[in-house]
C-alpha cells in the first residue's frame, strides 16, 4: 500500500513510517495540515493516517472534511490522544473511517490499515449495485428495474445509491440527512419522506415485488427479501 502519514510529532511519525516500510509499504509524510491537505489532494494513496491535532489553522478534521467535500474517497485512519466518545464521533462524522487513540500498538495500527486498504480496493472495484432486479451503474449513472430504465434526479440517485450500499439494513432519517443531504442537524422538514415517496413511486411502480420498505418508527430499508413486507409510508 501507499500510505500518507499526516503527523506533527516527529517521534510518532518516525515510528509509524519505519514500521510501515518494514512491512513492505511505501509512505509519504506531512508534518502539518497544509502540506497534508496538498499531498492528499494531489497524490493517490491507498490509505491515510491522520493526526487529529495539528499545528496551525488546518487540523486533521478540517483536512478530512475538505477531502470528503471534494469527493476524495481515500480511507482515513484518525490517530488522536483524544479518547472521549464524543471526539470519536466527531472524527467519524467528519468522514474518518476508523479512529485509534494514542498510545497505540503498531500491530493494531497495521491491522486496521490493512483492513481499510482492502475495503478501499473493494469500493474502487465496485461499479454496479444490485438489489433483486434493480441495478445501478455507478459509471454511467443508469438505473434499471428489470427491463425498465428508471429516470432519477441527482438527489434521488444519491439517495438510492446510499440505500443500495446498505441493502438489507435499516437506515434512519438521521443517517440519510447526514449522508445524502450533508445535514448535521435536524432541518425540521419532511424532505427525507418526500424524496423516499418519489423514489418508491419510480422504482416500485408496477413491480410485483416492492423493494423500498418503511420500517415503522425506525427508518427505511431496500431489500429483495419477500418476507420483509413494506408497512407503507408514515
Amino acid at each position: 500500500m501507499k500510505v500518507l502519514i499526516v503527523e506533527d510529532n516527529e517521534r510518532v511519525a518516525r515510528f509509524v513510517t519505519k514500521g510501515l516500510q518494514e512491512a513492505g509499504h511505501t509512505t509519504d509524510h506531512a508534518e502539518n495540515g497544509r502540506d497534508g491537505l496538498f499531498l492528499a489532494a494531489s497524490e493517490r494513496y491507498d490509505v491515510i493516517v491522520m493526526d487529529r491535532m495539528l499545528p496551525g489553522s488546518i487540523d486533521g478534521l478540517a483536512i478530512i472534511e475538505a477531502l470528503r467535500k471534494a469527493g476524495n474517497p481515500t480511507p482515513i485512519l484518525i490517530l488522536s490522544a483524544l479518547s472521549d466518545v464524543d471526539e470519536r464521533i466527531r472524527g467519524l462524522r467528519a468522514g474518518g473511517d476508523d479512529y485509534l487513540t494514542k498510545p497505540f500498538a503498531f500491530g493494531e495500527l497495521l491491522a486496521r490499515l490493512d483492513a481499510l486498504g482492502r475495503r478501499g480496493r473493494q469500493d474502487a472495484a465496485q461499479t454496479t449495485l444490485e438489489v433483486g432486479d434493480l441495478r445501478m451503474d455507478l459509471l454511467s449513472r443508469r438505473v434499471v428495474r428489470g427491463e425498465r430504465t428508471v429516470q432519477l434526479q441527482p438527489r434521488e440517485f444519491k439517495l438510492l445509491e446510499y440505500l443500495m450500499r446498505h441493502a438489507g439494513q435499516v437506515v434512519t432519517r438521521t443517517m440519510l440527512l447526514e449522508n445524502v443531504w450533508d445535514y448535521h442537524f435536524d432541518p425540521q422538514t419532511n424532505v427525507v419522506d418526500v424524496h423516499i415517496s418519489k423514489l418508491r413511486q419510480k422504482i416500485d411502480a408496477d413491480a410485483e415485488q416492492p423493494l423500498l420498505k418503511t420500517v415503522r418508527s425506525a427508518g427505511y430499508m431496500i431489500s429483495a427479501d419477500p418476507e420483509l413486507a413494506p408497512v407503507g409510508e408514515r
